[in-house]
């Protein structure tokens, strides 16, 4: 691996939003509600968003997310706003949130 100048560096931004869906009966109900956030998601973020977790339970989705950029603070402010536009969207409950900033 290089060593890279102390100029250069990559911040990445990236955590788990877990929801809690009330109405799903059914993986099949589950999957049309998990694939509008993540698409939502993806499309207002450009960020990275697949469903990480309990993919056999049919009222809780995990949702993982990552974004990178060259600015903590702006990566920072990309993830807030991530989060809260996910809660926004009330296709499910969200009931948390895991978030973390790495720098490389």
């Amino acid at each position: 691996m290089t060593k890279r100048s102390s100029e250069a560096h990559m911040v990445i931004g990236y955590g788990v939003l877990i929801f809690y869906l009330h109405d799903s009966r059914s993986l099949k109900a589950k999957r049309s509600v998990v694939k509008a956030i993540v698409g939502q998601i993806r499309n207002h973020f450009n960020a990275s968003v697949a469903e990480v977790g309990a993919q056999d339970v049919h009222q809780r989705a995990e949702i993982g997310f990552a974004l990178a950029g060259s600015d903590h603070r702006l990566i920072n402010t990309k993830m807030d706003k991530l989060v809260n536009f996910a809660e926004d969207l009330g296709l499910a409950q969200m009931i948390d949130t895991e978030t973390e900033i790495v720098h490389m």
